[in-house]
């Protein structure tokens, strides 16, 4: 009961518009930076184009059209969420519309855009597959941080193992679905932004280069998606499978990858570690580094 409880409480807390709140408060400051002093007329006005529409307006139609159709917050069944992703695509775009007109900042037009093509992918595949909203969720906004803070911003991923977690947990994704949402939402996020970017002409300075945001990504859904791979396969040594693939996975990092990338991934690691011993026999990934 106590990790049913646990669980409720990280899915709450990490539904999207919410999540959104403190990332795009992050993410409004850094780009508020002014050679190292905080332009407040710029952080105010960016913070709250993003409060409205990559958060409150969305958060607003979900609680609205949950009553509506009297289902849960999460709007549990697939066929539901068509509504609320449509909305929230026009939101995040009305959301672009905005910062263009006011000429806020380049870097958060583009992510707004990115939010934008991003749910409209999601829709795509909702209405065949029910992928994980909340992990794309996360991943949007830690791939925008990432690009601004490299290693500061990849630590906030720790987050994304115990997110699926806890949506498998409560029975609301399937484990292919909650890690898909972050796989897709991380990949489509980093390039996406580059390639709006030189596409739109909107330069943008400070962001570290494409191939050391996809580094971190790959550092960061590696051991996910290992646990996930080993969860569906029917490998009976699935533990060996798992530590041979993670220490031959660790020294290509070592070898190949800068030290803060490598660190990254020694943490996700031992978050994902964690939180599948902490789970235990409710979580399929406990099982998969308890058996023999």
């Amino acid at each position: 009961m106590e990790k049913l409880k646990i669980a409720k409480i990280v899915s709450t807390l990490t539904q999207p518009p919410i999540i959104t709140i403190p990332l795009f408060l992050v993410i409004c400051y850094v780009i508020s930076l002014e050679n190292g002093v905080l332009n407040f007329n710029k952080f105010v006005s960016c913070e709250i184009v993003a409060l409205i529409f990559a958060s409150l307006l969305p958060m607003v139609i979900i609680l609205m059209w949950a009553k509506i159709i009297n289902t849960d917050n999460d709007i549990s069944n697939r066929q539901d969420r068509y509504v609320p992703l449509v909305v929230g695509i026009i939101s995040y775009f009305i959301g672009v519309l905005i910062s263009l007109f006011l000429n806020l900042d380049n870097f958060l037009t583009i992510l707004l855009l990115c939010y934008s093509v991003n749910t409209g992918v999601v829709l795509l595949i909702t209405i065949k597959w029910k992928i994980s909203v909340h992990t794309t969720g996360i991943s949007g906004p830690i791939a925008a941080l990432i690009l601004l803070l490299g290693p500061v911003g990849a630590v906030i991923a720790l987050i994304y193992p115990i997110v699926i977690w806890s949506r498998v947990l409560l029975k609301k994704h399937t484990l292919a679905q909650a890690i898909a949402g972050g796989v897709q939402g991380f990949f489509l996020t980093v390039l996406e932004m580059y390639l709006f970017m030189n596409v739109l002409n909107m330069p943008i300075d400070g962001m570290i280069s494409l191939e050391m945001s996809i580094f971190y990504i790959l550092a960061i859904i590696a051991v996910p998606l290992i646990l996930g791979i080993l969860s569906y396969s029917g490998i009976k040594n699935k533990k060996t499978v798992f530590w041979i693939s993670s220490i031959v996975i660790l020294i290509a990092f070592i070898v190949l990858m800068p030290i803060e990338v490598t660190a990254i991934y020694v943490l996700i690691t031992l978050t994902s570690i964690l939180i599948s011993l902490y789970a235990g026999e409710d979580f399929v990934w406990f099982m998969v580094l308890k058996s023999a």
